[in-house]
């Protein structure tokens, strides 16, 4: 029996010289935007085997500058979701974001360090941010390529959500990208990437913004620049501010002991889960 194709990858291969143009001229950083990149099929069957809002295998990240949850473990996942996942770690579909980003030599990363699928329920959001620089248990792996592969069954613009792009001083968004399903967002990792969503979704109970995301290393042979994700103020985030900047302190210093102490993601949620019940009486 055929096993029924999960990427649509040969019209992105089509596209590749005209894509990598678009790439590495992007606003406010190298950036692109892919849209149908599964099969119909294999969406479908994406979107059905997502989990529940309140499944148990859902790690919360829940404190000041994010509210959302996240399953790092394929082995939790669906079939379909589970070899998904497989194809992006492919070395056909490495050697197209090699070409595509212009970064040779990436490591793709089962491991799913910070990565795998998220979801952010009604009220919740993520502050602009840096994301962190190396991986957690390979310190000389320095992270260059970020995938978002959106999975929602249906997203209206009105819920808010939308990915925001900020320039390196911090002073305006520069693209928005709206979560729709099947909708992929490749974007090179830096210093001043910086993205998120950070107004409350509006989006009615029983609906989350679902997402799959995978990251992208080199290996750095004198070592990698460590930097915990930087969490940035927007101008108008006013006495915000402060709590923005204490939280990316705090998360830094938790960075550096969960590195040390090899604390696992399990783990991490539960600490985190424990503050942010305290912080809310």
């Amino acid at each position: 029996m055929t096993t029924p194709a999960l990427l649509d990858l040969q019209p992105l291969l089509a596209q590749l010289p005209s894509l990598r143009e678009r790439y590495a001229s992007a606003d406010p950083f190298p950036h692109v935007v892919l849209d149908g990149v599964l099969t119909a099929e294999a969406l479908g069957r994406a979107v059905a085997e997502f989990p529940p809002q309140r499944d148990v295998s859902w790690q919360g990240y829940l404190h000041i500058n994010e509210m959302k949850y996240a399953n790092p473990d394929p082995s939790t996942w669906g079939p379909a979701l589970e070899s998904i996942a497989r194809e992006f770690v492919s070395p056909d579909f490495v050697a197209f974001l090699c070409e595509l980003t212009g970064i040779g030599g990436l490591l793709p990363d089962w491991s799913m360090d910070g990565g795998g699928l998220h979801q952010t329920l009604p009220g919740g959001h993520l502050n602009i941010h840096a994301d962190f620089t190396t991986h957690h248990k390979h310190p000389n792996w320095r992270r260059r390529v970020n995938i978002l592969l959106y999975l929602n069954n249906e997203w209206r613009s009105e819920w808010g959500g939308q990915l925001e792009l900020w320039d390196a001083g911090m002073t305006k968004w520069r693209a928005r990208v709206e979560p729709a399903a099947n909708r992929m967002l490749v974007f090179t990792t830096s210093f001043d990437s910086y993205h998120g969503h950070p107004d409350a979704l509006t989006c009615p109970p029983d609906v989350a913004r679902r997402s799959m995301a995978l990251y992208y290393f080199t290996e750095e042979a004198h070592g990698a620049e460590r930097r915990a994700t930087n969490y940035r103020a927007r101008p108008d985030d006013g006495v915000k501010r402060v709590a923005i900047w204490a939280d990316r302190r705090a998360l830094d210093v938790y960075d550096r002991l969960k590195r040390r102490l090899n604390i696992s993601d399990e783990r991490a949620s539960a600490v985190m889960n424990r503050i942010n019940r305290l912080r809310r009486r």
